[in-house]
């Protein structure tokens, strides 16, 4: 286990890039798997959940090839299926959240997908019920092995039909449109999610051959066809990584330039880091500038009742960047509740950061309010362990900002989904050392 040794108290200054999506690689990752052609996808995240994926479609006999940082290509003609019954399979997919996305490239191509009850982080309870409902629908029959914790999908043909989602999953919407692209017939999915990361999976799709419409909204109507061909596809930067660098520049007051941030699909981020009084200005033709903020003051609503900031499925806040708001809040001027709807495990980690002297009131599993210091009163540095990926980086930017040296152990879950943060911070002034 790794650990960060973190000394705090310096205001940054620079240059970041954003790199790319690491929600959107995963799904794109696994389309490779429907077509026996060369797929190359560029800004690919080189993080530890990425290449674990790339692992495992290598398991499957996926050849991979490194063409470049960040750049590669996918060859998935001879796929070993019966792999996917093995041990080493079971093992690493088991270790790997985004592993479920392989399930429905390989029951639309070859009629049949086992994966075992995927990892990732420990945030409350994360069912599928979504995915095996969607290809259930399709015609496919599942079952799950409660010994094991594995669940099994099989299908001789998968037929299009119409289907309303129980929920707005992102990954359930995404393993559906993967399952429905070689089905015969027609799928409509009504209460689709509508994020960057499925649109840019149906573009893919619709560039491979597929017959994709209504993307974009909540309604996709989907065509099926007999194969998909090779494509080059680009990743979007990451819309969370860019949050995370916002927060990160107010809380240090530090004069931040973010790189690249794929301006046109932030949808409403700007504007609620605008709600806690961090200005977003455009600096160029794609980046956005964060000036020094020695004071940043929280909105309240019009009637001078306390500012809540909720997540909520697309156009809303996704719920991966409530911990960096939470974070950022505690030293601005005012109060915010921060209600965390969707996962009832993602606001504990406030423990560790009042023990650092934030005023953070823990209402319930979902709700907590923070009484911003107004940089009256530092926070202090302690010695503290990553229980999830944002999690993990709203404790860094915290510790960043706070008085004296923290340690945060378990920092596996951070690289997980941010590509050398310690490399990358320190370039512009932090002072961060992995041991």
């Amino acid at each position: 286990m790794s650990s960060f040794i973190v000394e705090g108290g310096h205001s940054l200054s620079g240059e970041i890039t954003v790199q790319g999506a690491k929600n959107e690689a995963l799904q794109v990752i696994c389309a490779t798997l429907l077509t026996e052609e060369k797929v190359i996808i560029n800004n690919i995240p080189e993080i530890l959940d990425v290449l674990k994926l790339n692992d495992l479609l290598e398991t499957l006999g996926v050849k991979i090839e490194k063409i470049a940082q960040g750049s590669y290509s996918y060859i998935a003609k001879d796929i070993l299926i019966d792999k996917i019954n093995t041990d080493d399979f079971y093992q690493k997919a088991a270790k790997l959240r985004g592993s479920i996305m392989v399930v429905g490239p390989l029951l639309a191509r070859f009629g049949y997908a086992i994966i075992p009850k995927p990892g990732g982080d420990k945030i409350g309870r994360r069912h599928l019920d979504t995915h095996f409902f969607g290809f259930e629908k399709l015609g496919a029959k599942s079952e799950y092995n409660s010994e094991r914790s594995l669940f099994s999908v099989k299908a001789a043909k998968l037929k299009g039909t119409y289907m309303l989602l129980d929920e707005a999953s992102v990954t359930g919407t995404a393993n559906i449109i993967l399952a429905s692209v070689l089905a015969e017939g027609t799928t409509t999915i009504f209460n689709a999610a509508c994020e960057p990361y499925v649109q840019q999976l149906c573009r893919m799709l619709n560039n491979m051959g597929a017959k994709i419409s209504g993307v974009g909204s909540n309604l996709l109507t989907i065509e099926g066809v007999s194969s998909l061909k090779g494509t080059t596809h680009n990743i979007l930067p990451d819309m969370i990584e860019v949050g995370s660098f916002i927060g990160l520049a107010a809380l240090t007051q530090s004069e931040t330039t973010i790189k690249n941030v794929g301006y046109p699909h932030l949808g409403i981020i700007p504007q609620s880091f605008k709600k806690l009084g961090i200005p977003i200005q455009l600096s160029g033709k794609d980046d956005i500038h964060i000036p020094a903020l020695k004071h940043y003051e929280i909105e309240t609503y019009l009637d001078g009742s306390i500012l809540t900031i909720s997540d909520a499925i697309w156009p809303g806040l996704s719920p991966d960047l409530l911990s960096i708001f939470l974070v950022v809040a505690i030293q601005a001027k005012g109060s915010v509740l921060i209600h965390q709807k969707m996962f009832e495990s993602r606001l504990f980690f406030v423990d560790r950061l009042i023990e650092m002297g934030a005023q953070i009131i823990l209402c319930d599993p979902h709700r907590a309010i923070v009484i911003g210091h107004n940089r009256r009163v530092p926070l202090h540095a302690i010695e503290m362990s990553s229980p999830d990926i944002r999690a993990g980086v709203a404790l860094l930017i915290a510790a960043l900002s706070a008085k004296g040296t923290s340690k945060i152990h378990n920092i596996e879950q951070i690289d997980r989904g941010y590509l050398e943060i310690d490399k990358r911070l320190n370039n512009i002034g932090a002072q961060i050392k992995r041991i």
